[in-house]
């Protein structure tokens, strides 16, 4: 009877100081902070902004470190996140120095978010222990009616993983999902580059698809096209088939690396190879082929269009041909245009936007 007369009464006590202990520490524990993140995923980049500096990019490719694999060495812009079952993932450019890495550009995006998610989320400078807040969501999606659902289960609610090895514990209680291209109308608003009346086709060329949208003076999307191909990767592809290329390469080029190579002066690698000379060959139709399809489904509508706005990662590489063009603009840093307009900024502040 004494044992279990101790036993009872110690059950008694233990709540009582368990409760008290915990009201204390819930006094002296601070709230987690609350941040927010303008999120591009993109096929050829991850774009990211919170609003302060400048928006940064991830390569979007990765590899599956194996467990019994030391990873090369990781960095913000080259990422290493594990998840809570150990298994890793390294993003950004250094995924090259592995075997097999995975490009996005092939797969399906939306069904990588809470990934790339992990791979933008950059720890406070001071966090080491843990690097713990809420966080508020604004991404985009080219079809926003087939993909927002699937987006909001991935990227909602409670997130624990490591990136770079800090622990993260994070907590999404909001996203806005927009369609692709809106947050480049509307950050072209704040530079100015947007006619007052008449309509806007908004042309976003990514690395996978390339999307146009038209929009009424007012903000209003009025029709859209979806192209699932037809971005650079494409163009990449075609030339990587290219004989004067591969010839020389011993195989065919990988265009991934082509890709890379759109915007380092289109070498293949560190090669000493170029396409630079026959790059019209493939780029004049690859342009064509676009603007006639924009030309074909908007055609009802080209006596109001003031403005072709011409955004996205890729579309760098028709800049040139379109240069002079009255009805044509071209945003500048046109990779990050969409992301810094998805972030929600104040109006006092809009003006003190720039492009650097």
């Amino acid at each position: 009877m004494t044992s279990v007369e101790t036993r009872q009464t110690k059950a008694k006590k233990e709540p009582t100081i368990a409760h008290s202990d915990s009201i204390a520490a819930s006094q002296q524990m601070p709230a987690a902070p609350t941040r927010s993140l303008a999120l591009d995923s993109g096929n050829y980049d991850l774009k990211f902004w919170d609003g302060t500096g400048i928006p940064k990019a991830i390569r979007s490719i990765r590899f599956q470190v194996p467990q019994g694999r030391d990873a090369v060495r990781y960095s913000d812009s080259s990422p290493l996140v594990e998840l809570p079952d150990g298994t890793r993932y390294h993003f950004g450019t250094q995924a090259y120095k592995y075997r097999r890495q995975q490009q996005t550009v092939v797969e399906n995006k939306v069904d990588l978010a809470r990934l790339h998610l992990y791979a933008c989320l950059e720890a406070d400078r001071a966090a080491e222990a843990l690097c713990q807040f809420n966080l508020q969501l604004h991404v985009s999606t080219p079809e926003p009616a087939r993909s927002q659902e699937s987006l909001r289960s991935q990227l909602m609610g409670v997130h624990e993983f490591k990136r770079n090895g800090i622990p993260f514990r994070v907590t999404v209680d909001r996203v806005e999902v927009e369609r692709e291209g809106l947050g480049s109308y509307r950050y072209a608003q704040r530079l100015g580059l947007i006619a007052e009346n008449g309509y806007t086709i908004v042309v976003d060329i990514g690395g996978g698809t390339w999307i146009t949208r038209l929009m009424d003076a007012e903000g209003d999307v009025i029709d859209e096209n979806v192209m699932d191909r037809g971005g650079a990767y494409e163009l990449a592809t075609a030339i990587s088939f290219d004989k004067r290329l591969s010839n020389l390469l011993g195989t065919t080029a990988d265009p991934a690396i082509v890709m890379d190579g759109f915007k380092t002066g289109h070498n293949y690698a560190d090669t000493g190879l170029s396409w630079s000379l026959w790059l019209d060959d493939y780029l004049d139709p690859w342009f064509k082929g676009i603007f006639q399809t924009i030309k074909a489904q908007y055609t009802p509508y080209m006596a109001r269009v003031t403005r072709f706005l011409v955004t996205g990662g890729s579309s760098h590489l028709i800049t040139e041909r379109l240069a002079g063009r009255k009805l044509f603009a071209v945003m500048p840093e046109p990779q990050f245009a969409n992301v810094r307009g998805l972030f929600p900024i104040n109006e006092g502040l809009q003006l003190c936007m720039t492009t650097k």
